[in-house]
């Protein structure tokens, strides 16, 4: 039998290297620059702003003792801002997608307005003493647990029935809210003055709110809550498909929503219960996580979106203390940017 001629162009063929072909979040290599290019630029930004935080405006010597005893005290305050970060960026993004909206947060439940009542009845029954006296790591650990207790009752009553619908939830969630925060105003008006400035400082979200107290119980719950998201990250991006198509590919749809959503009501206890509302910096941490990333698999957009929220944080806190010296009014600024984005969105979709 004659032996088959092989042409050239089939020796060079077969002596060439095959092509690989890959899908997935970052399967083509100018994403994957892009990509981490940004994470590293994220990075370092975190680092800069921390770094600025802690030694900018030491009135120590670098090195002596006297700098790192200013620089241990600061450092708390550096802390709260990253475990922040950790509970809105990971709590909003995963409710944005088991909700399958990217517009509405977690504030949309009512935990910030349980907060409130509940600092606001403090002071209405008790009178200033009384918001001295629910401070302390008793009183952070009764609200969280109010808090994660009123969500539990909430998903477990409108999502483990027949009937189980996660829009009429978030529906109830905000007339609850509404509710709770028209309580909280009658009472807030039927205040004296002296009374409504003193509540009124603690209804601002701000970092100087948090007592370092909090923190050996606060870090465990956001990092654990934390990192069950991330270990879930598989099962979201399923989750994001809705309901028939995560059903079809294995994935018990009702059960993995209730479980996020009580991942999601830990991290938002702990950080509302910490610093106070913080209506939109989660919307705003959330838009810009996505917008970096340039992808919607979880395992990415999890780190830029608390990348990002450190960095507005620490960068907001930055600027309003070193160069306007203003930094009371830094939670302001982020709530009134993140609403303006929030806005933006809404008018740029058209619909919520």
């Amino acid at each position: 039998m004659a032996e088959a001629s092989t042409s050239p162009a089939d020796l060079v063929a077969a002596s060439a290297p095959r092509s690989r072909r890959a899908s997935g979040a970052l399967d083509a290599p100018g994403v994957r620059r892009r990509y981490w290019l940004v994470l590293a630029v994220l990075v370092v930004l975190a680092v800069g702003f921390g770094f600025g935080l802690l030694a900018w405006d030491n009135p120590m010597p670098f090195g002596t003792r006297g700098f790192w005893l200013i620089a241990e005290l600061r450092a708390t305050n550096l802390v709260v801002m990253a475990l922040v970060a950790v509970c809105q960026a990971l709590a909003t993004v995963a409710f944005q997608t088991v909700t399958s909206n990217r517009i509405i947060t977690p504030s949309i439940m009512g935990f910030e307005a349980l907060y409130v009542a509940v600092q606001t009845s403090a002071v209405y029954f008790l009178g200033v003493a009384g918001l001295v006296a629910i401070r302390g790591v008793g009183q952070f650990v009764l609200q969280v647990a109010l808090m994660v207790g009123f969500a539990l009752v909430l998903y477990g009553w409108l999502l483990s029935g027949r009937y189980g619908n996660l829009h009429v939830m978030l529906l109830i969630g905000i007339v609850i809210g509404g509710g709770l925060a028209s309580v909280s105003a009658f009472m807030q008006r039927l205040l004296t003055p002296s009374e409504f400035d003193i509540l009124a400082a603690r209804l601002f979200g701000s970092v100087s709110n948090a007592d370092p107290d909090y923190l050996p119980i606060a870090i465990p719950l956001a990092l654990g809550a934390g990192l069950l998201l991330l270990l879930r990250s598989r099962r979201l991006d399923v989750v994001a498909l809705g309901r028939e198509s995560a059903t079809s590919l294995g994935i018990a749809h009702r059960r993995e929503t209730m479980v996020v959503l009580f991942l999601v009501s830990v991290l938002m206890a702990v950080s509302t219960a910490m610093v106070g509302p913080m209506t939109f910096f989660g919307f705003l941490v959330a838009t810009l996580a996505y917008q970096f990333a340039g992808t919607h698999d979880h395992r990415y957009v999890f780190p830029v979106a608390v990348l990002s929220g450190f960095v507005v944080l620490a960068g907001a806190y930055f600027v309003m203390r070193h160069v306007f010296y203003a930094q009371g009014v830094v939670s302001i600024i982020i709530e009134l940017v993140g609403g303006s984005v929030f806005l933006l969105v809404v008018l740029r979709k058209g619909r919520l």
